[in-house]
């Protein structure tokens, strides 16, 4: 199913002809060309893609979530975070406040934990790894979005695009706060 989509979009890139690819412009910047791979909830494979990229990590994980409570996400960051230090997560304000959020558990984990409030909600979905692997999509990292909702989850392997994201990442944690946790 998975290849015949690719196949499908693929396809459906060579016939635009137009330089794009998938919404972005092949610029002299973005000639490396990404490997794109996608899932699709519920029940599609994007809560185990996701702690398979992270199990996956060697040097660094940037995490940007609006909301966070997917327990098999947050154990596969506290797991990576004992053998690798470089794991930080940012979240929308409403994990301060949220019944059950991620935000306690990975800052009780000792992850560097921030909270993004300059916004009236910081929706974005998105891990950095690495600086060569970008997830984002639609797909908030929860129970429900892999059980319940239609969702999307997109992943880019790319060192250019992951950079751009890194960017946009770091610019985010330069206006957040770091997230103490309640007891």
């Amino acid at each position: 199913m998975k290849r015949k989509l690719l196949i499908g979009l693929f396809a459906v890139l060579l016939l635009m002809g137009s330089g794009a690819y998938l919404g972005l412009y092949v610029h002299e910047r973005f000639q490396e060309k990404p490997v794109i791979e996608v899932y699709f909830s519920p029940h599609g494979g994007c809560t185990e893609a996701i702690v398979r990229e992270v199990e996956g990590a060697k040097s660094e994980i940037l995490s940007q979530s609006y909301s966070f409570t997917s327990k098999p996400i947050a154990e596969a960051f506290v797991d990576k975070f004992k053998q690798m230090k470089n794991i930080e997560a940012i979240l929308d304000k409403s994990q301060k406040t949220a019944h059950y959020s991620s935000a306690t558990f990975l800052a009780n984990s000792k992850i560097p934990t921030y909270i993004d409030a300059a916004h009236a909600i910081a929706h974005n979905k998105i891990i950095i790894i690495d600086r060569s692997t970008v997830l984002t999509g639609s797909f908030n990292h929860t129970d429900a979005a892999e059980k319940r909702n239609a969702e999307n989850l997109v992943i880019i392997r790319s060192k250019k695009i992951a950079e751009k994201y890194r960017e946009n990442w770091k610019h985010h944690k330069d206006h957040s706060e770091v997230y103490e946790p309640r007891l």
